[in-house]
């Protein structure tokens, strides 16, 4: 196996987690696709260091959920720090859910949408492409410390490039300075999660009662249900529906969320769950995320909405694919056991 073959898999990490992140849905346009390098430093960057660590000290789903939100608050209260500053996108033009400094409804969407799409949709999605390899941590210890240099590279050109000159001369805002006690509250929180996730919840064992999961076509059905759902709460928190109480929106986004934690980790660790299973759940999670979206391209045809036509039938066909696969290795599998 030659070095980039070797490397295959934590590239092809790097690369989904900003694509199921940003690309795909269409939050990076065509028009400012010159930002998918940094987005690889940080999404991809954060999600192969969090996998590393999983894999290197057999940590469980929960450690690497809580460092999954770790990452979250450190995009959206450190580094861009939209969860901070008032929101660039005002629907019906007034100001909806802050608080304290906090665009709370936001945060709540923010810390779901982001922990799935960055780090479990794409680590999962590389693990069923890379099956034989899905037990490796996929990165040197070289390559652990050029990703962390790259991901603190890319977390300050990210946080320049949003604050400094998206803001102000692309949204015409002013300049916002979050408050010092804000930005150490997130940081002391990052740092008591990873601790957690590393630490305390260290070989520590799940006693999850098993549960059938539905059929791979219904549960790929509800994932995409899901990911409309949580689509909704985005566009709450943007001002869609200024009426609707800020609670009744933080409710729906904890439901969505407590739904997932409750029937996914009981689904896994059934004895009818198979590689089958879990694409049909992520496939089904990205073509809800894939078909809301276009909401947001609203309006006269342009550029930025034929690329994300073509990229979203780029990766259907792609996944379609992996699908086909999928079914071949299980289908070889089972001749294999009999």
């Amino acid at each position: 196996m030659n070095r980039l073959q070797k490397m295959a898999p934590a590239l092809t990490l790097v690369f989904m987690a900003p694509m199921l992140t940003e690309v795909l849905p269409g939050a990076t346009r065509f028009s400012s696709i010159f930002v998918l390098p940094i987005e690889m430093c940080v999404w991809g960057g954060g999600a192969l260091l969090i996998r590393a660590a999983v894999r290197k000290w057999n940590l469980g789903w929960i450690s690497m959920l809580l460092m999954a939100i770790g990452l979250s608050i450190a995009e959206e209260c450190l580094i861009q720090q939209t969860s901070f500053a008032p929101l660039v996108i005002r629907l019906k033009g007034v100001t909806y859910a802050r608080s304290f400094s906090i665009n709370y409804v936001y945060l709540t969407w923010a810390l779901i949408y982001e922990s799935v799409f960055v780090v479990f949709l794409p680590v999962y999605l590389v693990e069923l492409i890379f099956s034989d390899r899905a037990g490796e941590t996929w990165v040197s210890k070289a390559g652990l410390i050029i990703t962390s240099i790259f991901f603190v590279l890319g977390s300050y050109l990210a946080w320049f490039s949003w604050t400094r000159i998206a803001r102000p001369k692309v949204f015409h805002l002013p300049i916002y300075t979050p408050p010092a006690p804000a930005i150490i509250t997130a940081f002391v929180v990052i740092l008591i999660l990873v601790f957690i996730a590393i630490s305390v919840l260290k070989n520590k064992q799940y006693a999850t009662t098993p549960l059938t999961p539905p059929l791979p076509w219904l549960l790929g059905l509800v994932g995409a249900v899901w990911a409309v759902l949580l689509y909704g709460i985005v566009l709450l928190a943007f001002g869609i529906a200024p009426n609707v109480s800020p609670l009744i929106s933080v409710g729906i986004g904890l439901l969505l969320a407590v739904f997932a934690l409750i029937f996914i980790p009981r689904f896994v660790v059934a004895p009818q769950w198979q590689s089958n299973y879990r694409f049909a759940l992520i496939f089904g999670v990205l073509l809800g995320s894939w078909a809301i979206s276009f909401v947001g391209f609203m309006g006269p045809a342009t550029k930025d909405l034929y690329f994300k036509i073509i990229t979203n039938i780029i990766a259907v066909v792609l996944m379609l694919v992996l699908g086909s696969n999928v079914a071949k290795r299980r289908a070889a599998s089972s001749v294999s056991i009999a």
